[in-house]
């Protein structure tokens, strides 16, 4: 039999190998050594590190670590360049962007061939699937670019972007933060992962060929010192990560009260549900992408796989024998699904994680295929079963070809086990029954979830995770959105000597509570009216110093109180936005009846005049009903991108907020932040003005008349500081938002790192809330909610 006759028999793969020589031609053009990108030019090499192929072992080029001075250099060279790039025509730099998207299609496969060599993915991945979304990213945002005026009145660039992206979809990464960075008007310094910059510095020549004007990209390579560098640099406006959660709760901490802008995309422990109706083997091969698409270094890899129990036992069968079938080798073979893991550490953490599994009881399966002679860094896929929620590897993110596969019985088992993570940032739904699909996916605390398919993304789409997968979005409007703040922003002042005085006065003198006839107003806590917990009261002085009043002393455990409350209303959020907005039309429909009452007690807090005092509550009432009619309009949208699919944008509450009000406007000052907020469905922990907060104590009568969900507002009275960095520390509260003074502000935007809360800080500034035209739309209604982009397919 002629060896074409035995090919057809045995069906057996030959070797399909893309060469190497146009990627090694070159790096030798660069004599195999590479200075930084800065101001439009090449620097000499510096002190290098080698970068490697993952497959062998062998040296590509020797990379520069870049020093403080080398991330000085090109952020002052990113400076220098910003106002005339931000000042170009939309139409300009969208013609930038796209000389960029035409650049990167006509050496396409010099990248793919480049970037599986330096990461160690297939070709196939990084030939057809990489590669061709960096040129889409550039595509998409040079629309943007062109149209940004039109669509986001109002706003600016931030200015000068530091961006770190890691090694698992090195040129992707890259595509997915200088895209809309450029079209929104920034400039960037770039700094690519240690192990696989290569692709980054040949985007740097195609840079150079789009003759972008010098200075407005920037590479810096460089290990872990290099990024922190950027992080911490003065002259950085902005901070855009994609990596591990540990680090980017480093860089959340290193950036507190900088005021610099951030967004974090993190990691994941996707969930990867089967239910018993769904095709067991499409599933199948959704699952093969899902988990070994990269040899699973994917922060969205479906690594954790929830079979129903009734298709349990058949569908791990058919998994194993598809698991045999898989080939591991060459990355720049096209035959091969699974390539190189990064480097040998990575192997070995790995590694050392499935033996964690085992000795805690996992059973562990790896399928008998030979991997390539030689050395690299070369794993099996492999599959842990026999595995509880609390093991390990159901809960660390592995970062390899690891999956972990456990049971379930019911759909609310299945969404429990889901959910059982610190992470959020995707999920895959299998079921041939529709309704029970889209019955599930807004359940799943994910930022992207994809049914009966997996991996689909497009820059049409946004892309990002909830919880500890960090905030902000890469790609589609929400995309462009966090390279953008409100122009008014930069003129912001400090708050008045006036605001800060009055704060001083209001610290009060702390007193026992008597045993007489208690006239001390209460919390507000679960529904109820609550005295304090430790037995201590707070006296309120006007502005005379003469006492108007005294509220109780808040404390730890009244705040876990109120937030226990809080989370028990979290099915506020699931009422209709109708329903929602009814409820706010109430509460200032009420408020209103009141007003006299209202406006007196502002007079007596604060020295107003009465007019005055009386245009703050109408302010109040009218920024309720402002809110209200937002309730049931701010929405989604659906996405159209290539492909027989569509991407449901669903605009979903964030969970408990903690807002602290600020020392100012007692009435107005907390119903603009707490308005917002529940209108999108969030349950409130609220921390009134410290020196004037009997407005808002008051207020609970009227939440108590206007049929508010217990538990919805809860209101603790106290020391702002004090109750602040519990509110920030507390992992039951999902974003906090607080008026306060600089001191203040960056504590709690340290202290929220424990579970990576979203913080609006007013970092001492003074924001004018009674101003309709900047807080009455959607400033805090984007910090209110968050995107979930649900793929669903269609046709036959």
């Amino acid at each position: 039999m002629n060896k074409i006759a035995e090919i057809f028999t045995s069906l057996d793969y030959g070797p399909a190998p893309e060469s190497p020589e146009p990627a090694l031609a070159w790096l030798q053009s660069y004599d195999n050594r590479f200075g930084h990108f800065i101001n439009g030019k090449w620097t000499k090499p510096g002190k290098t590190f080698a970068s490697e192929n993952p497959a062998n072992g062998k040296v590509l080029a020797q990379v520069t670590d870049g020093t403080s001075a080398d991330i000085d250099k090109a952020v002052k060279a990113a400076r220098a360049a910003f106002p005339a790039w931000a000042a170009l025509s939309g139409y300009e730099r969208s013609k930038h962007l796209y000389a960029i998207a035409r650049l990167i299609q006509k050496h396409s496969r010099l990248f793919a061939t480049l970037e599986s060599m330096d990461n160690g993915k297939p070709i196939r991945e990084s030939r057809d699937i990489d590669i061709p979304l960096v040129a889409r990213h550039f595509y998409h945002h040079a629309g943007w670019a062109q149209h940004l005026e039109r669509e986001f009145p109002g706003m600016a660039p931030y200015g000068v972007c530091g961006q770190i992206i890691p090694w698992n979809f090195p040129l992707l990464m890259l595509a997915w933060k200088i895209a809309p960075a450029l079209a929104a008007g920034n400039t960037v310094v770039l700094k690519p992962a240690e192990f696989t910059s290569l692709t980054a510095l040949l985007f740097a020549e195609i840079v150079e060929k789009a003759k972008l004007p010098p200075g407005v990209v920037n590479i810096v390579t460089g290990m872990g010192e290099t990024g922190a560098a950027l992080v911490n640099h003065p002259d950085v406006d902005k901070i855009a990560f994609t990596g591990s959660t540990e680090v980017g709760k480093i860089i959340r901490k290193a950036t507190a009260g900088s005021g610099k802008g951030l967004s974090l995309e993190l990691g994941g422990k996707s969930p990867y549900i089967v239910f018993d109706d769904a095709d067991l083997d499409s599933a199948i091969e959704g699952l093969v992408d899902a988990i070994w698409f990269n040899q699973g270094q994917v922060c969205c890899a479906g690594s954790r796989l929830l079979i129903q129990e009734s298709v349990e036992e058949r569908f791990i069968a058919k998994l194993k024998k598809r698991m045999a079938s898989l080939r591991v080798g060459d990355p720049l073979d096209k035959a091969v699904d699974i390539g190189a893991l990064v480097a040998p550490v990575q192997v070995a953490r790995v590694r050392d994680l499935v033996k964690k599994g085992v000795e805690e009881g996992g059973q562990v399966y790896e399928p008998d295929i030979d991997l390539p002679k030689g050395g690299g860094c070369f794993l099996r896929p492999t599959l842990i079963t026999n595995v509880s929620p609390s093991h390990t590897v159901a809960t660390e993110e592995i970062f390899g070809p690891v999956l972990v596969a456990m049971s379930f019985r019911t759909p609310e088992e299945a969404v429990a086990l889901a959910n059982n993570t610190k992470y959020g940032l995707a999920a895959t739904i299998w079921s041939e029954n529709i309704n029970l699909a889209l019955d599930i996916a807004p359940k799943i605390k994910a930022g992207v979830v994809w049914i009966n398919g997996t991996n689909n993304f497009d820059a049409a789409v946004g892309f990002g995770g909830y919880k500890e997968s960090g905030f902000g979005r890469e790609g589609g409007r929400e995309g462009m959105a966090v390279y953008l703040k409100p122009k008014w922003e930069k003129d912001l002042k400090p708050a008045t000597k006036a605001a800060a005085a009055t704060r001083a006065k209001g610290t009060g003198v702390v007193s026992e509570a008597g045993d007489g006839i208690d006239q001390t107003a209460k919390m507000y806590i679960g529904g109820k009216q609550a005295r304090p917990d430790g037995g201590y009261s707070r006296t309120i002085h006007g502005p005379d110093g003469e006492m108007v009043g005294e509220v109780g002393e808040g404390n730890r455990k009244d705040i876990r109180n109120a937030v226990e409350a809080a989370r028990a209303a979290l099915g506020w959020g699931a009422t209709t936005a109708h329903s929602r907005a009814q409820i706010l039309y109430f509460l200032g429909e009420n408020l209103e009846y009141r007003a006299d009452e209202f406006a007196r007690r502002i007079r007596a807090q604060t020295g107003e005049s009465l007019a005055s005092a009386q245009k703050e509550v109408a302010a109040s009432v009218e920024r309720l009903f402002a809110f209200a009619g937002w309730a049931d309009k701010y929405d989604g949208a659906v996405h159209n991108p290539p492909g027989r699919l569509i991407a449901m944008a669903m605009i979903e509450p964030i969970g408990v907020i903690g807002i602290l009000a600020p020392p100012s406007r007692p009435l107005l000052g907390s119903l603009a932040l707490l308005a917002p907020a529940i209108a999108m469905g969030n349950p409130v922990v609220l921390v009134p003005s410290e020196t004037s907060p009997l407005s808002m104590t008051d207020f609970y009568q009227v939440i108590e008349t206007s049929d508010v969900p217990a538990g919805v507002i809860n209101i603790v009275t106290g020391g702002t500081a004090t109750l602040a960095k519990t509110l920030a520390e507390h992992d039951g509260v999902d974003a906090i938002w607080c008026a306060a003074d600089a001191e203040i502000s960056t504590m709690v935007e340290k202290a929220s790192i424990g579970n990576l809360k979203q913080t609006w800080t007013s970092r001492g500034l003074y924001y004018d809330l009674s101003d309709k035209q900047k807080f009455e739309g959607d400033y805090f209604l984007r910090r209110a909610t968050q995107v979930k982009n649900v793929w669903v397919p269609y046709g036959a």
